[in-house]
């Protein structure tokens, strides 16, 4: 899952940035939002973090113009008033949730993975292939009943491939989707990721490869 978060106070959107990471998530972080608006015309998101109160470009006018862009991606816009009057004038703007400041970190989490299921195919909290099971809410990858340890950015492509259900994923699909924007295009990455996976979740192997086109899971 990858996510943008606008937030002008650097220290609040540093926390963002590494609280995400460490549930699996790629991050990029900017702090105004004409800034937000140029990263949603490179990078495909699946989740906007959108702090309302933005110097510059108005939060508001940011979740105006990325609902105009007609993206696939889920808005989950910030503020610090709780009114009630607040959560409707936000989510009439297009945003899809609205979470007031201050929130506790784990709710964050769980609106932005419930927003990820919904978008664009909804699916469930536990991703299953063959006997590979993803409870994407608690973080646990089992196969026939044993669990496995997985990395972060393991668990990121891992859930990526489930999700495609045998469809083929590029090496540059998975790279914009499960690192961030600070990531070299041109890094071995993703196979090295994908070679970890397949050691761990053992045989008979359920990742493959298709040539010149990406990767995908399929029987042995």
């Amino acid at each position: 899952m990858r996510v943008l978060v606008v937030e002008d106070e650097q220290y609040m959107g540093r926390v963002l940035e590494i609280g995400l990471r460490q549930e699996a998530m790629a991050v990029d972080v900017v702090h105004d939002g004409e800034a937000a608006l140029e990263k949603v015309t490179v990078y495909d998101y699946d989740a906007v973090v959108l702090d309302r109160d933005l110097p510059g470009v108005h939060g508001d006018e940011v979740c105006r113009r990325i609902v105009t862009m007609d993206l696939d991606c889920r808005i989950l816009m910030l503020t610090a008033a709780g009114r009630l009057g607040d959560k409707v004038e936000g989510l009439g703007l297009g945003a899809d949730d609205y979470l007031a400041k201050p929130f506790d970190f784990p709710e964050l989490v769980a609106r932005l993975r419930a927003l990820y299921r919904r978008s664009p195919m909804l699916h469930p909290p536990v991703l299953t292939f063959a006997d590979l099971s993803f409870d994407t809410h608690r973080r646990t990858v089992t196969r026939a009943g044993a669990e496995i340890r997985l990395t972060r950015k393991e668990q990121a492509v891992l859930e990526l491939l489930m999700r495609a259900d045998g469809g083929v994923l590029s090496a540059e699909y998975l790279l914009d989707k499960a690192w961030d924007a600070h990531c070299d295009p041109l890094t071995n990455a993703v196979r090295l990721v994908v070679h970890t996976l397949r050691k761990k979740l053992g045989h008979p192997r359920l990742i493959h490869t298709a040539i010149s086109a990406g990767y995908h899971l399929g029987p042995a």
